[in-house]
């Protein structure tokens, strides 16, 4: 870099040539330095100030923006230029090449040798629309873009509060992508505020292109299979927990935001549950609560029951499984992880294909092999309708990492039942509770609200009281005593 400073020093103050050699020689330098960027626009333009070279990357600054911001100004009102740009030192490769990385735009005037900076950064986004992955019937339909500004007015738009802070980071060496960390000041724990910003400092990773990525860099827990943070497009949800005294994390190019810290139980909890009367919204909990651990027990009891317990099944119920089975020639572990394997395959072909298509696939393709698998005696038909049932239930949590998560556990307990029966399956049972209450998230116990700190938890819980009492914040969000 010292010797790169040296060459550009020397080039403008070669005190043997004349002006209009020396600019030409700057601008020739500057081209060198970003001639691996086809990107760049080098324009001249004549001003009352004399000849200012533009230079800006084509694909960050939108034509319109250029023409308002720049062009037209410098050509009418080059005050003004001077006024709201700022000035860069020519001599700093590293910071003229970072600048034009971001999409501001400078300007080289040539009878000065002055070097100025615009931010024109301005690139196509997509419009707020309505959701497709978090739909819901009652509240706001608005979501996020992949546009930080865009995301931060949805937030401030609910917010409007004074004590509202919003505080901007560069992570990713590579990428040099912004985040944005959201909180209410007079409302947020302050020392997992600095726990946040601690494990942000250290992030060590040079690509970042979407917040999941994020999510796994700064968990408690990386080799847990649970996901430690709500993760929604939602800004009504974001600014729910906002109020409550969470941390928020936006970033730049993705459509999600992270809510930090969140319980176990979060992960189950809509917005819509408060915009539904009480009764209503707590039977939605208690389906999605005890759904998920009833997604991970049905198969795995099926095997248990056949392989080592049938004692345990009505005798009626336990001729029509027999009589279903008559056919099939494996045991009930194997027929289990065969038609999950296939149910595997058919989620992931039918979210691969285009969207149409992908529907298709997965209704047809799921009756048609599900009734060729039953006639050629490769599984029982009750299997085919408790593994349906599984797989619904995996999709009730609103957080789609959920869904993901009682997957994968779901083979743990079939392959502890077909090794252990029942005792398999409570051994499995002990480990997953064992395991959820030494999780932690961004330093609060992950089953927090579940085993609640407070008391006043229990009234927003897996039953939900009426609005009414629901007044004070939550203890996963309150100063560790």
């Amino acid at each position: 870099m010292i010797l790169v400073k040296k060459s550009l020093l020397a080039y403008f103050t070669n005190r043997g040539a004349s002006k209009g050699d020396l600019v030409e020689k700057n601008i020739q330098y500057y081209k060198k330095v970003t001639r691996e960027n086809n990107d760049i626009i080098y324009k001249k333009v004549p001003t009352s100030e004399g000849v200012v070279t533009l230079i800006y990357p084509n694909s960050l600054t939108e034509k319109m923006t250029l023409e308002m911001m720049v062009m037209i100004p410098i050509a009418n009102y080059i005050h003004q230029i001077h006024q709201v740009a700022e000035s860069v030192n020519p001599f700093n490769i590293a910071d003229i090449t970072n600048r034009l990385s971001i999409g501001e735009t400078l300007l080289y005037f040539h009878e000065t040798n002055r070097l100025l900076s615009m931010d024109t950064y301005s690139v196509n986004t997509r419009d707020v629309s309505i959701s497709e992955m978090e739909s819901t019937f009652i509240g706001p339909q608005d979501v996020f873009t992949e546009s930080l500004e865009t995301n931060l007015s949805l937030v401030k738009r609910r917010i409007q509060n004074s004590m509202l802070k919003d505080e901007e980071l560069i992570i990713g060496n590579v990428t040099n992508t912004k985040i944005a960390l959201l909180y209410i000041d007079d409302l947020v724990e302050k020392k997992k505020l600095k726990n946040l910003k601690n494990r942000l400092d250290k992030i060590d990773y040079p690509t970042f292109l979407d917040i999941s990525i994020l999510m796994q860099l700064i968990e408690d827990n990386p080799y847990s299979p649970f996901p430690q943070y709500y993760m929604t497009i939602k800004p009504d949800t974001i600014s729910h927990y906002l109020a409550d005294g969470r941390i928020v994390i936006l970033m730049d190019n993705s459509q999600s935001a992270l809510v930090c810290p969140t319980s176990f139980l979060e992960l189950f909890i809509t917005m819509e549950d408060y915009y539904n009367r009480w009764p209503s919204a707590s039977l939605m909990r208690l389906l999605r609560f005890f759904g998920f651990f009833l997604t991970i027990m049905i198969t795995p009891s099926y095997v248990s029951s056949l392989t080592f317990h049938q004692e345990v099944l009505p005798y009626e119920l336990l001729l029509n499984l027999q009589e279903s089975r008559m056919k099939v020639p494996f045991s009930p572990l194997f027929e289990v992880l065969f038609i999950e394997l296939i149910i595997e395959v058919l989620r992931e072909a039918g979210a691969r294909m285009p969207a149409k298509i992908g529907q298709t696939i997965g209704i047809v393709g799921g009756i048609v092999i599900g009734t060729a698998a039953v006639e050629a005696g490769l599984v029982s038909n009750i299997l085919i309708v408790i593994v349906a049932t599984s797989a619904l239930l995996s999709f009730l949590p609103p957080v789609f990492h959920m869904s993901n998560t009682s997957r994968f556990i779901r083979y743990i307990f079939i392959l502890a039942a077909g090794m252990f029966g029942l005792y398999g399956q409570m051994l499995a049972f002990a480990w997953l509770i064992a395991h959820l209450l030494r999780v932690n998230s961004l330093g609060t116990p992950f089953m927090s609200t579940v085993i609640p700190r407070k008391i006043s938890d229990l009234k927003d819980s897996v039953v939900r009281f009426p609005t009414a009492y629901l007044k004070k914040k939550s203890g996963i969000s309150s100063e560790n005593k």
